[in-house]
């Protein structure tokens, strides 16, 4: 059965620019029976938004963006079952053992819902600003993911690598659940998919078009299954591509249309963004009932 998410991206505009509201909107997503909430995550913006690799960027550079474990945790305090997720966070930006705990903590104050979603991002000016070498930071998140499962599970633990490095040290406390899942919003080229194969438990893709996915996701679930790993136990979480009327609006129904071909393609998940379909909050629930339909057909 199809799982359904929805993105949290934009929804301060339903409420003046105020997203403390958006809190109720999760709980009405989770008695509706929304499985998967996440938030997007840039600590800071460039203004060299014509790098961005996907087409236009869709916010000015002066739209908020939260950050993303801490609406996750008032978000954790308020609901009973949705999963918590990103999409993604830019990992390399934070500590490894900092990013260790507060996944974990994130995950013990949810009693277990946690499935993060992690990657590296677009914008060198982020990175600069930040004190992160742009260089190197496929190595840096690949150390990163090492570093969680370690620390999660072992103690005194020891790791030397190239970007952190420690011995003997303690860090408490662990997840609730024995193998947190670990989604990467990566492209798909041969080196990200041996990576996702060898530390992740997800794929989070930008590609929308399920001809250009399906072969790509058979390799994937391939280099899993050469690993000793149940290729049916990773998550692939798609947005499926937006249709729109003749008047530029967006048409819900011709959008979710698409999904069938996503989901042969071997996506597990549709997650779609209530703000792009929604006039306002009186909309929400409408488009919660109709999203969580597509988890019977």
């Amino acid at each position: 059965m199809t799982q359904v998410a929805i993105g949290l991206y934009g929804l301060q505009g339903w409420f003046g620019g105020d997203f403390a509201p958006v809190t109720e909107l999760v709980r009405k997503a989770e008695s509706h029976g929304v499985d998967l909430v996440s938030i997007t995550d840039h600590v800071v913006m460039g203004e060299n938004l014509h790098h961005y690799p996907y087409g236009r960027f869709p916010a000015p550079l002066d739209f908020p963006w939260y950050e993303p474990l801490t609406v996750l945790a008032v978000l954790a305090g308020v609901t009973q079952r949705i999963r918590l997720s990103t999409g993604i966070v830019i990992a390399p930006l934070r500590s490894a053992v900092l990013l260790a705990k507060q996944i974990a903590t994130l995950d013990v104050m949810s009693r277990g819902r946690v499935s993060i979603g992690l990657g590296v991002g677009w914008q060198q000016e982020e990175y600069q600003a930040s004190g992160i070498p742009w260089e190197g930071r496929y190595t840096r998140l690949v150390e990163q993911l090492k570093v969680c499962r370690l620390l999660w599970s072992e103690a005194p633990a020891t790791f030397h690598g190239e970007t952190v490095s420690f011995e003997k040290i303690y860090a408490y406390p662990r997840p609730v659940q024995p193998q947190l899942p670990i989604w990467l919003g990566l492209a798909p080229n041969e080196r990200n998919i041996e990576r996702m194969a060898e530390l992740a438990d997800g794929w989070i893709p930008m590609e929308q078009d399920a001809a250009k996915l399906a072969p790509v996701i058979t390799r994937l679930r391939a280099a899993l299954a050469a690993r000793g790993r149940d290729p049916a136990a990773f998550t692939v979480r798609v947005v499926p591509r937006f249709v729109f009327r003749p008047d530029k609006t967006p048409d819900l129904e011709a959008t979710l249309a698409g999904v069938a071909a996503l989901v042969a393609a071997g996506a597990d998940m549709v997650e779609l963004f209530p703000g792009a379909f929604c006039r306002g909050p009186e909309d929400f629930e409408g488009f919660c009932r109709r999203l969580v339909a597509l988890k019977g057909s």
